[in-house]
C-alpha cells in the first residue's frame, strides 16, 4: 500500500498537534494513517487505500459509518435549524426518556458531551450523596482522562499514573484487581464506612476485554449496599453495545445505583450521559447541591442522532446481525489460533471481539470457550485466561503492535492499534467481510 499522502499530512501534523493527533491511542507506528471518508464498513485513507473498519471510531458507530436515512434525516434537520440554543429542547426529553424505559438502572438521565464528562460527574455526584470520599476502581481499568481515576498502584500504595496530577488526588482512590473478590472485600472491611462508590466497567473494555467471572458483580452489589455505597457501572463502552437496550447490566443481571454511558447513545456524536435513581440523580445542580452543568450539554444534533439510533435499534434486528457475526469472527479466530497460535487468548462478547496474545495455555483446548471466553471454570483455559488488567498487560503487547496489527493494514484490516482496546462489528459488516477477515487472520498469525 502507498501511503505518501498520510505521511505528509502526519510530518505537517507534528508542527501544529502534539504528537501529530489529538488523542494519543492513534499515534500508530511509525504514522497514522489519514481517514478521509467513511463508506458503511470500511473507511479510505488519504492515499486511497480501503480498509475493512472494526475500530468504529472506538465503539460509538454501531450501523458503520453510513447512518440510517432515519438519524441522516434528523441530523440535517436539526443541524438546519440551528446549531444550538442556550435553551432546553423537546429531544432531550424524548431521549432521556428513552433512556429511562430500556436500561434498568436509568430513572433520570443528564446529558453531558463526553465519556470522560460523565464519569468525573458520576464521582463528584457519588461524593456529593454519599458524604464519602473515597472511590473503589479496578486497576487498568479506564474511565476517562480524569484526575481520580488515572491512578496505578495497589491498596495502601496508590499514586498517579500520569504527571500534572497531585498526590492529594491518589490518596482518596483504592485500585483493586478486577475478578478479585477478597481484595475488595478487605478493601471495604477497612475503608467500608469511607468508600462513596465502586466504579467500575461491568466488562473491562479497555484492557483486552476482560469478562467478569460468575458471580463477581453480585458480590460488588453486596458490598456496597452492606457499607452504604454506591455502585457505578461505566458502560461508556458497553451501553447499547453489550446487552442490547438493556445494557451490559441487563445482560448479566446486576443494576448499579448510577450509570455513566457515552458512544453509541449519542450516534457518533460527541456525548456523555449519567444516569440512575431519581434521588441520587437529583441531586445534581439545580434540583440538588451538587453542582454539574456545561455549555454544550443535551447539544440538539446530538441527541437526535443518539435518539434515532437507538430507536432504529429496538425496531429493526440490529443486535440479532452484529451479535451474530461477532460470535462467527470469535468462533472463526477462535480456530485460527488454535492451529497457529494456541497460547493466545480470544476474548469479546456481542459485537465485541479481541484477542490478546497470552503467553501460556493448556495442552488440551477441547472444552475451550469456542466464540470467546466467558471465564467458565469448567473450561481448561480458566486458569490461563486474562482476569484482570494486569493480565492482559503481560502479554505479547509489542507483538501485536509492531507485526500483528502492521501485517493486518497491510491485508486492509483496520483493528485497534494496540493489545488493550476492544473491537467492534457494526450493522454495515457482512459475512462476507467476516470471511475476509478470517482469511487476514490466517495470514497474519
Amino acid at each position: 500500500m502507498n501511503h505518501d499522502e498520510s505521511r505528509a499530512l502526519y510530518d505537517r501534523a507534528l508542527s501544529v498537534m502534539p504528537g501529530g493527533v489529538n488523542s494519543s491511542v492513534r499515534a500508530t507506528r511509525p504514522y497514522p494513517f489519514f481517514v478521509e471518508r467513511g463508506d458503511g464498513a470500511h473507511v479510505v485513507d488519504a492515499d486511497g487505500n480501503r480498509y475493512l473498519d472494526y475500530v468504529m471510531g472506538y465503539g460509538p458507530l454501531l450501523y458503520g459509518h453510513d447512518m440510517p436515512d432515519p438519524v441522516r434525516s434528523a441530523v440535517q434537520s436539526y443541524a438546519s435549524d440551528g446549531p444550538m440554543y442556550g435553551a432546553p429542547t423537546e429531544i432531550e426529553v424524548e431521549h432521556a426518556e428513552f433512556v429511562a424505559r430500556h436500561v434498568p438502572s436509568v430513572e433520570m438521565v443528564r446529558f453531558v458531551n463526553s465519556g470522560t464528562e460523565a464519569t468525573v460527574s458520576a464521582v463528584r455526584l457519588a461524593r456529593g450523596y454519599t458524604g464519602r470520599d473515597k472511590i473503589v476502581v479496578m486497576q487498568a481499568g479506564y474511565h476517562g482522562a480524569q484526575e481520580s481515576t488515572l491512578v496505578e498502584g495497589e491498596p495502601g500504595d496508590v499514586h498517579p499514573s500520569t504527571r500534572g496530577i497531585p498526590q492529594s488526588f491518589a490518596e482518596h482512590t483504592i485500585p483493586v484487581p478486577f475478578n478479585d473478590r477478597e481484595t475488595v472485600t478487605e478493601v471495604f472491611e477497612e475503608h467500608g464506612d469511607d468508600v462513596a462508590a465502586v466504579l467500575t466497567e461491568p466488562v473491562l473494555a479497555n484492557k483486552g476485554i476482560v469478562a467478569p467471572v460468575d458471580g463477581y458483580l453480585q458480590h460488588l452489589r453486596d458490598l456496597t449496599d452492606e457499607h452504604g455505597s454506591l455502585l457505578v457501572f461505566d458502560e461508556v463502552i458497553t451501553g447499547f453495545r453489550v446487552g442490547g437496550l438493556q445494557c451490559a447490566q441487563g445482560k448479566f443481571g446486576v443494576t448499579p445505583d448510577v450509570t455513566t454511558f457515552g458512544k453509541i447513545i449519542g450516534g457518533g456524536f460527541p456525548v456523555g450521559a449519567i444516569g440512575g435513581k431519581s434521588e441520587i440523580i437529583e441531586q445534581f445542580s439545580p434540583a440538588g447541591p451538587v453542582f454539574q452543568s456545561g455549555t454544550f450539554s443535551g447539544h440538539p444534533v446530538t441527541m437526535a442522532a443518539g435518539y434515532e439510533y437507538l430507536k432504529f435499534a429496538a425496531e429493526n434486528d440490529v443486535y440479532d446481525h452484529v451479535n451474530r457475526l461477532g460470535e462467527k469472527l470469535r468462533r472463526g479466530i477462535t480456530d485460527i489460533v488454535e492451529d497457529h497460535a494456541p497460547s493466545y487468548t480470544v476474548v469479546g462478547t456481542d459485537s465485541m471481539f479481541k484477542t490478546v496474545f497470552t503467553r501460556e495455555g493448556p495442552s488440551d483446548r477441547s472444552e475451550c470457550c469456542s466464540a470467546g471466553c466467558e471465564q467458565r471454570e469448567s473450561c481448561t483455559r480458566y486458569d490461563y485466561c486474562p482476569k484482570t488488567g494486569a493480565d492482559v498487560g503481560d502479554a505479547e503487547t509489542e507483538r501485536w503492535e509492531r507485526i500483528f496489527w502492521q501485517e493486518m493494514k497491510e491485508q486492509g484490516v483496520f483493528l485497534t492499534a494496540n493489545q488493550f482496546e476492544s473491537q467492534f462489528v457494526s450493522y454495515a459488516h457482512t459475512d462476507e467481510d467476516i470471511e475476509e477477515t478470517l482469511e487476514a487472520y490466517k495470514t497474519a498469525l
